[in-house]
């Protein structure tokens, strides 16, 4: 069955319950995830609610203290329509995937938030995003068939309007003359983390601290066989770069400076408002999102290459930061920092090619009946975010169950390309089918 063929539906195969929408017996699959971010997480919920028993093996997890947090919790965890306001996604097969990925993500976060009590607990809120252009958006094609394309998506709440300019209180000067917004879903990464952790756990999913080095597929075998598991799905973000051998995974440094957004000090904002990089005055963000009903995020950098978890306040391109919204809204001068977490950094999870969602392609040899043959790696990868894990979760996960069952049907592995293909074909041999269909059951039709 493609992947076409299994949507991800809240209450048909997700649930937002604290059991399994399909309870798992004795004879049921087990799968290994390696990472405890948002994307081991919730490619866990998936498969959970699927019937398969699930370990999530994690070096750390979600932390809710003055130490360093996990990359998912320090994200600006505001749903996008790719490619991302940081201007990092490039490659075009990736890009087109993310489309898809990043509106099966939306509903469900929509889904969750439309219940008061669930949005409280997840943290997740739908609220009004703005996003402001210094010029007429057609004359940014790229931005232009971005605001088609999300305005014909099925996200809700889509304007275009000037009108924002004025309404948010954004200084004429910076330069902004264009704009248009939509709804979109707004996480409070820290009460999400910590709901999602406690959600996993009570379908049933086993929490295993423990550091897993080198590369997955030399050490596939122990694994698998360590924790009684059928299928291994890698969601390491960063750590990639070691486990899944891949050398093209790299850093992208973030920062967000924390200040506080209660009405007291600038009229409190309620929606996020943002201009993006390819926009932007010296191709540099302006990104403002509340956090939670307190919390103002302010951004936004983006590093490649900069491992360093070194910024401070005083660091040159933080004040940039600072200065750039304060230029671009003017009440944000008199705004003050959160005194228990003021700013917030971390690496977002990279990588050239973007997003990877496709099994290990590597082989190894084995004996069978006397002979020998290649046999494929039970291994699944689902890395290289960036900085839109929050707005892919959902989608990825979709598509590395269905891979999951392609690894439980000893199928062989394909590209991320190739398999793309074989679904097009899918579909298309399946379009054939139904217009003969039609055709020879024309005949009949017209007799009657």
């Amino acid at each position: 069955m493609s992947i076409q063929d299994q949507p991800l539906v809240v209450d048909e195969n997700l649930s937002l319950k604290p059991f399994p929408q399909v309870p798992p017996n004795a004879a049921s699959h087990t799968a290994l995830i390696i990472g405890g971010g948002v994307t081991g997480l919730v490619t866990a919920w998936v498969l959970l609610d699927r019937g398969y028993h699930v370990t999530i093996v994690s070096k750390e997890w979600a932390s809710f203290t003055d130490q360093q947090r996990l990359t998912s919790q320090i994200a600006g965890a505001l749903w996008e329509y790719p490619p991302a306001v940081c201007g990092q996604h490039t490659d075009i097969l990736s890009l087109q995937k993310s489309k898809r990925w990043c509106m099966v993500a939306y509903d469900i976060w929509e889904a969750i938030a439309s219940v008061p009590s669930l949005s409280a607990l997840a943290g997740v809120q739908m609220r009004s995003s703005n996003f402001f252009f210094p010029c007429p958006i057609e004359e940014l094609p790229a931005q232009h068939r971005k605001m088609q394309e999300i305005e014909s998506s099925g996200v809700r709440g889509f304007n275009r309007s000037r009108n924002s300019i004025h309404k948010h209180g954004i200084d004429p000067r910076y330069g902004a003359v264009d704009a248009y917004e939509h709804l979109a879903p707004i996480i409070d990464t820290d009460r999400a983390m910590e709901w999602l952790m406690l959600l996993v756990q009570s379908k049933g999913a086993r929490f295993h601290t423990d550091t897993i080095a080198g590369d997955l597929f030399t050490q596939e075998q122990d694994l698998l066989h360590r924790f009684s598991a059928d299928v291994l799905i890698n969601c390491t973000g960063l750590s990639a770069l070691a486990l899944a051998g891949d050398k093209t995974c790299y850093p992208l440094r973030g920062a967000l400076i924390r200040v506080l957004n209660d009405g007291t000090d600038f009229p409190k904002v309620e929606s996020s408002l943002a201009i993006t990089a390819d926009a932007a005055q010296d191709n540099e963000i302006v990104f403002i999102v509340p956090r939670n009903d307190n919390i103002l995020l302010i951004g936004g950098i983006a590093q490649p290459g900069r491992s360093e978890l070194d910024l401070t306040l005083d660091s040159p391109e933080i004040k940039r930061m600072r200065t750039r919204a304060e230029a671009f809204l003017p009440g944000l001068k008199h705004a003050r920092l959160d005194p228990e977490y003021p700013i917030a950094q971390g690496l977002r999870p990279a990588r050239e090619k973007n997003i990877r969602v496709e099994r290990e392609l590597r082989t190894r040899g084995v004996t069978m009946h006397g002979r020998e043959v290649e046999e494929p790696s039970r291994i699944i990868h689902n890395y290289g975010h960036g900085g839109s894990g929050w707005s892919l979760s959902f989608g990825c996960s979709a598509d590395v169950a269905a891979l999951v069952e392609d690894v439980l049907h000893n199928l062989p592995a394909s590209t991320m390309r190739r398999r793309q293909e074989e679904l097009v074909e899918m579909e298309e041999s399946a379009e054939a089918s139904r217009a003969a269909s039609v055709v020879r059951d024309a005949p009949i039709r017209a007799r009657l």
